[in-house]
């Protein structure tokens, strides 16, 4: 049994029990794990009653919840009640109820330390009060934690041989498929939709437009938690498109075995699609070229507020750089309306406006201190900014606009670009604005 620290020997000592269990299985039962393991501590509370402990009415109770982690309601309620100085000794029936985290535990330990809160375990000798007491309890929770490890251990190898077997072993269900007693049974009304899937796609249709038919078409998912209107993307459907469980396997460390569930795509098709998806920097002959582009990161659209990404083609044996929204990108035209923009256009004017800033002796002055921590170095040779951009290379460009932008937003129905530079010690550094 535990020592209570020196609490000042209040006329009453507030003792709250706190239960955990690690599984919901049997919590609906009149008299369950919880309750027994509360049952024993307040019984030890009332043998305590000389000493003025007192039970608190209120339930710290955790249900279903691993001891891996705090990250339990009954457990984050008490430690507010332990910081709110409403708790003078906690219960447990064992300690691993706490926390099977060595980790964890020794922080929870400086918790009630700190807020003076004494803690007991009914069913272990230990006190928290002498360095003895501190030894064993750590060599306990070593041995809880070493037994939780132990545990994950086996659940692993146990779902590692049932994959080998080809089973199922949970997780989110793919379109077409349900799980039903542990197995992988296919859904008839959705299962005609996988192979429309690949069919489109061999067509020559894109993953963006194959998921924009499926929205049209209402097709479930159930990858999401909430409902919305357009619940399919592009990358939605290439999932669909790289998914071997619809050939009937099934991963396993890092292999693929034949799974007992029924494939829903023949083989050739498969290896089809697989061919049409490898990127054509892979296929012989083959030449792309995606330099890297000043303003990625911190160019927005402003019809959505997205980020724009990188993009390039090749015609004639030349390339075109140019700026995209990602939201577009994945969600098509109908989410978002803004085109590809040139990526030299924009880049021009994110130069101009960081050139007019420089020429502002008032900020000058912060600019050359902010470069200097920034980017470690800045050539006093060097007066101007054409001549310091210069001499940079293109990694330092990059990482020169990173410091100094904030943001870049393009509003492509205005013909505007706007940029907003940061606020180098709260200098009034406004936005440039121009036509595009």
């Amino acid at each position: 049994m535990a020592v209570t620290p020196d609490l000042g020997q209040p006329s009453a000592v507030r003792c709250a029990v706190y239960t955990r269990k690690s599984t919901a299985a049997g919590l609906e039962k009149d008299f369950n794990s919880l309750d027994a393991q509360r049952e024993a501590c307040l019984d030890y509370i009332r043998s305590q009653a000389s000493r003025g402990w007192v039970a608190l009415e209120e339930a710290y109770d955790d249900g279903g919840f691993t001891g891996a982690n705090i990250e339990r309601p009954g457990f984050q309620k008490l430690l507010d009640h332990v910081r709110r100085g409403l708790i003078d000794v906690v219960v447990i029936y064992k300690v691993d109820r706490l926390s099977r985290s060595l980790v964890d535990f020794a922080r929870v330990m400086e918790h009630f330390n700190r807020h003076r809160v004494a803690f007991v375990s009914i069913t272990q000798n230990f006190s928290t009060a002498d360095p003895v007491g501190r030894l064993t309890l750590n060599m306990l929770m070593s041995f809880a934690e070493f037994e939780r490890e132990m545990i994950a251990d086996r659940i692993r190898d146990k779902v590692a041989g049932a994959r080998r077997k080809g089973k199922w072993t949970g997780g989110i269900t793919s379109l077409g498929y349900m799980s039903e007693k542990g197995r992988l049974v296919v859904v008839e009304s959705e299962a005609p939709w996988v192979a429309q899937v690949f069919q489109w796609y061999l067509e020559g249709k894109s993953a963006l437009e194959i998921s924009q038919r499926l929205n049209e078409a209402d097709v479930p998912m159930r990858a999401i938690q909430k409902p919305r209107p357009h619940p399919w993307n592009k990358d939605h459907v290439l999932r669909i498109l790289r998914n071997r469980l619809y050939v009937g396997e099934i991963s396993c460390l890092g292999e693929f075995v034949v799974a007992e569930h029924p494939a829903l795509i023949k083989r050739e098709v498969f290896d089809q699609a697989q061919r049409l998806m490898k990127p054509r920097h892979h296929q012989p002959g083959a030449l792309i070229l995606n330099p890297d582009y000043l303003v990625r990161g911190t160019l927005r659209c402003g019809a959505c507020r997205g980020l724009m990404t990188s993009a390039s083609t090749r015609r004639d044996g030349r390339v075109f750089r140019y700026y995209r929204c990602t939201t577009r990108d994945k969600w098509g035209k109908k989410i978002c309306p803004m085109k590809q923009l040139p990526a030299e256009a924009i880049e021009t004017f994110v130069v101009e406006q960081l050139k007019a800033a420089f020429e502002n002796r008032a900020r000058r002055a912060a600019l050359d201190r902010y470069l200097v921590r920034g980017l470690g170095w800045l050539p006093s040779a060097f007066p101007g900014f054409g001549e310091i951009w210069t001499a940079l290379n293109l990694r330092n460009r990059q990482r020169l606009i990173r410091l100094l932008v904030d943001e870049v937003v393009v509003e492509e129905a205005e013909g505007t670009l706007r940029i907003r530079l940061r606020d180098l010690e709260r200098l009034d550094l406004a936005e440039a604005e121009i036509s595009a």
